[in-house]
């Protein structure tokens, strides 16, 4: 029997508003995805319902336990297909899928059933240093060897191709000549904290006007 348990109705103006439930995807310690839960939890139209992995021993799936959100390791053969993961999302009743550090790339079965329902954040102003391979401290190594004046964070919905999903916002931060990747790195996750949430708020607030 299928449960009813992630599904809140508010009532307002009149109107009864069905609450949106975010999955967060992740491979690794999930410091943003901490982040993007305790934004969203004292939210009565949003919050964020299931985290999923692909790795068994990735911290966020720790993190994720202490906030008392439910989580799924799925293996590689998975997400291959997508169909068990689809599943599980339509289980839970997610409505919006948040990729904060996932390392894989979202199977087509998925990005059919959420349209515009996937959004992602990527270290660069793409389209510079984005594609395959190119994520965490590799790309902050990459922007400071090229002597770059300024990086910061796309936040993109997600298609078929690494990083060429349509861009949402970006936020820039200098670059200083002395500052080392370590350096970079520090700017770019504060613009993440400030900025993943918020702009995530702001994508799922607007299918209520």
């Amino acid at each position: 029997m299928q449960s009813f348990a992630h599904f809140s109705l508010f009532c307002a103006e009149n109107r009864l508003i069905m609450k949106k439930n975010i999955a967060i995807f992740a491979s690794g310690s999930g410091t943003n995805a901490e982040n993007i839960i305790r934004y969203f939890q004292k939210n009565d139209l949003i919050g964020v319902s299931l985290v999923v992995s692909n790795k068994g021993d990735a911290y966020v799936l720790e993190r994720a336990r202490r906030l008392q959100v439910p989580s799924e390791v799925f293996l590689k053969e998975d997400w291959a297909s997508g169909e068990r993961i689809l599943a599980l999302l339509r289980e839970y009743h997610i409505d919006f899928i948040v990729l904060a550090g996932f390392l894989v790339r979202v199977p087509e079965v998925l990005l059919h059933a959420y349209p515009d329902k996937i959004i992602n954040i990527h270290p660069a102003l793409l389209p510079k240093y984005g594609g395959k391979g190119m994520y965490g401290d590799r790309v902050h190594e990459a922007v400071v060897a090229a002597g770059e004046k300024e990086s910061g964070i796309t936040i993109h919905y997600i298609n078929e191709h690494y990083d060429e999903g349509n861009t949402i916002v970006q936020v820039k931060c200098p670059v200083l000549p002395e500052d080392s990747a370590e350096d970079v790195a520090k700017k770019v996750h504060s613009l993440e904290y400030e900025y993943y949430p918020s702009t995530i708020e702001k994508l799922l607030r607007a299918d209520y006007e």
